[in-house]
Order: structure tokens, then C-alpha cells, then sequence
């Protein structure tokens, strides 16, 4: 079965413009595949394989010299040593487009040997876990309920095949990735550690970085903690979102909340095992508004939006969700789960804080939560309600 990707349009445009497109995303989420399902007829050299990268290394004209172009270059953190080679191949014919499709899944590795040899000849592009209106537009009447969606995320394994449970899933994707992604950028041979740290990330999601405690709860120094932080990072595990602050001449908090890049991972590590157990666990909050801001980035990236995203917070506690800053103005956004939502007096800070902007205030402010009909709320024309499992249908990026 295949998921149609709304990233697939802007991933051929971008192979129009540049020599070469680079897909970065977490294990598992369809990069390789969709370059093969959006480019056919391109040939395909994988990096999985030690011999292969250590003879990319060594001699990449004799690896690739027989391959026809566009070719498909699958894991090149592997590799890193290509990139100068196909720099090279690139300048003797500049100005010949969609040669090289390429996958990673060390993002920060990757951008170092990417802006040091192929700048200005890359398109880099990151590729997310499914989005509910990916979810919606090929599965259709068959797609599962908005809870289910949540509590199972977005890998497109656990949709392709009906037998795995999203359980043996994500147990079997927990090992890998601490196998291959944590012990090659870490170096360590034991990752006990690591995987109660992961777990305690999970408790986290939606939360104000705080490393002290992290370090405290899994028994590392400080220093580990923000160490570990960045692998997640590099590997796609995690999203550290920045708080907005501009001269309000305001005291605003400037740590980075947590949020982890699907919503499935998260309860799995949480050990929510159903979409029944989602509904009753004290993380639904916190995993709803994980969700929230996950169809939010899967929608910005698909369609190229230069579009940023932050939380808002002061130190006397006013607090915003998510602030989208976009041609100038800023949208605020709160993630409730509620199906209902009318009442005005808990917006206290949304308000305070649309009042604080100005002209920088958006026309309208949106309450993100599980509604049956989008609504203005009563009394208050800037503050629409929606249902947050379609909210990429309002985005306008």
C-alpha cells in the first residue's frame, strides 16, 4: 500500500532546480521509498552496507562511475567522504539538474559535509512521520479515528502492514535506533543509559527543557544530559522549540521546550500500549499538544513555508502554546483537548498576550482542539476554534 507524500511535489520541484536534493529525516519514515516511488527510472546505490561506504570512500568513481544519473544515494552519513567527489562531478556540468537524490538520517552530520562541499548545489528538504491529511487523502473512510492516529503516529510501516502492531513496531525501531544512530554518534557500548534517558524525554514532551532533572532522574552529569539532547536532535528523535521574544519590554523565558517528532514513539516510551489507554493516561494533554505542533511543521516543510514557530512565555507565568510567525504577523495558537470549546476566561493568556503584539497580532488566533464545526468563540471575532486534526487545512503558508 502506498501513502501518497505531500512533500513529493515540492521534492520534484526542488530536483528541477538543483544538481542535487538531500532528504533528511528519523529512521524509518519514507525517505528512500518515496525517492524511488517520485523518481522511477533513477538508479540506486545504498551506504547501509560497510563494504559499500568504505568503497565510497576509498574509490568512488569505480562505485558510481557505472551507475546512470539521476542515482539515488541512500544513507550517505555513511559516507561522508563522497561529498567532495560529487562536488567535483557536479562543477564539470553545473547547470545539469536532478542528478543526485540523496537520504540521511544524521542530520547535523550531514549539514557539516553538505555547506562545506555542496553549497549552492544541494536542496535540503526534511521528511517527517505521516500527517493526518497524508493519512486522510489515502486511506480515506478507512483511515483510523483522530485518537487512534495519535496514539499509533505516523510511521508508515505501522500502516503498510496490517500485521504488526504498532507495539512490536516501535520496540524493534527503539533497538535499531539505539544500535546503529546512538552507539555510532555517541561511541559507547553500553546504552542502558541512553534508552531510560529516551524514556525520560518521552515524560517530557511539552515541557521546558530542564537538564538538571533529566540528568538527576537517569544519573548523568549535566553536561551528558545536553550531549544526548543534541544526538536525539541529529537523529530526528526530538524537536527543541524556541521561545519568542522581541523587545516587549518584557522578562521572557528563554529556555526550549521539548516535543517529540511523533506522537506514537512518545506513548510507546510512555508505555500507553492502546488508543483506549491514551485517553485515560494524565500525558493526553501533553501528547495532544505534541500532535498539534507536528501537523503544523509536517505542513510548513511539504509546501517549502519559510513560516517559524515558537512558544510564548514570561517569567510571571503568561503562557501561549504555540506562536506562528508568518509574512510578519503572529498567530497564536493553544492546543486544548476538549471537544467543545467556549469559554473564554481560560484564553487569559492567549488574550493578554494577542493584546501585547499590537499590529503584530494576526487577524485571527486559534483555539486548536476537537471540535465537530469550526467557530468563531462567542463575543470575541479574532479567536477561531477548530478541529485540530485537520488544522493544516487553515494553514495559509
Amino acid at each position: 500500500m502506498w501513502i501518497d507524500r505531500a512533500l513529493a511535489a515540492r521534492l520534484t520541484d526542488l530536483a528541477r532546480a538543483f544538481p542535487a536534493v538531500l532528504i533528511t529525516g528519523a529512521r524509518q519514515t519514507g525517505k528512500t521509498s518515496l525517492l524511488r516511488h517520485t523518481f522511477p527510472t533513477a538508479s540506486f546505490v545504498s551506504f547501509d552496507l560497510p563494504s559499500i561506504a568504505a568503497q565510497a570512500e576509498s574509490n568512488p568513481e569505480q562505485l558510481l562511475g557505472g551507475h546512470t544519473e539521476p542515482l539515488i544515494l541512500d544513507e550517505v552519513q555513511y559516507a561522508g567522504g563522497l561529498f567532495r567527489f560529487l562536488k567535483s562531478r557536479i562543477d564539470t556540468d553545473r547547470h545539469r539538474m536532478c542528478r543526485y537524490l540523496m537520504t540521511g538520517s544524521q542530520k547535523f552530520t550531514l549539514m557539516g559535509s553538505v555547506s562545506e562541499s555542496l553549497a549552492g548545489r544541494c536542496a535540503i528538504v526534511e521528511l517527517g512521520t505521516l500527517s493526518a491529511a497524508e493519512l486522510r487523502g489515502s486511506l480515506g473512510a478507512s483511515a483510523p479515528d483522530a485518537v487512534h492516529c495519535i496514539w499509533q503516529g505516523g510511521f508508515p510501516e505501522t500502516y503498510r502492514n496490517p500485521e504488526l502492531t504498532p507495539r512490536d513496531f516501535f520496540a524493534s525501531y527503539v533497538a535499531t535506533y539505539l544500535e546503529r544512530d546512538v552507539r555510532l554518534s555517541l561511541r559507547i557500548s553500553s546504552l542502558r543509559d541512553f534508552e531510560r534517558f529516551l524514556r525520560a524525554c518521552a515524560l517530557r514532551s511539552g515541557q521546558l527543557v530542564n537538564f538538571t532533572d533529566l540528568a538527576r532522574d537517569v544519573g548523568i552529569a549535566g553536561s551528558t544530559a545536553r550531549d544526548w539532547i543534541a544526538v536525539l536532535q541529529a537523529s530526528n528523535q526530538v524537536v527543541l522549540l524556541e521561545p519568542y521574544f522581541n523587545n516587549l519590554g518584557k522578562r521572557m523565558v528563554k529556555t526550549p521546550k521539548l516535543y517529540f517528532a511523533d506522537t506514537g514513539l512518545a506513548c510507546f516510551l510512555l508505555g500507553i500500549d492502546s488508543a483506549e489507554t491514551l485517553l485515560r493516561s494524565p500525558f493526553l494533554g501533553a501528547i495532544w499538544e505534541t500532535w498539534i505542533l507536528n501537523q503544523i511543521l509536517r505542513a510548513r516543510d511539504a509546501r517549502g513555508s519559510a513560516a517559524a514557530m515558537y512558544f510564548w512565555r514570561d517569567v510571571h507565568g503568561t503562557e501561549v502554546d504555540f506562536v506562528l510567525h508568518h509574512g510578519g504577523r503572529l498567530r497564536l495558537i493553544e492546543a486544548k483537548w476538549a471537544e467543545n470549546f467556549s469559554d473564554r476566561r481560560t484564553l487569559a493568556s492567549l488574550l493578554k498576550v494577542r493584546d501585547a503584539l499590537g499590529e503584530r497580532a494576526a487577524d485571527e488566533h486559534w483555539v486548536a482542539c476537537r471540535t465537530a464545526h469550526d467557530h468563531l468563540l462567542p463575543a470575541d471575532n479574532s479567536i477561531r476554534v477548530l478541529d485540530g486534526f485537520r488544522i493544516d487545512e487553515r494553514l495559509e503558508f
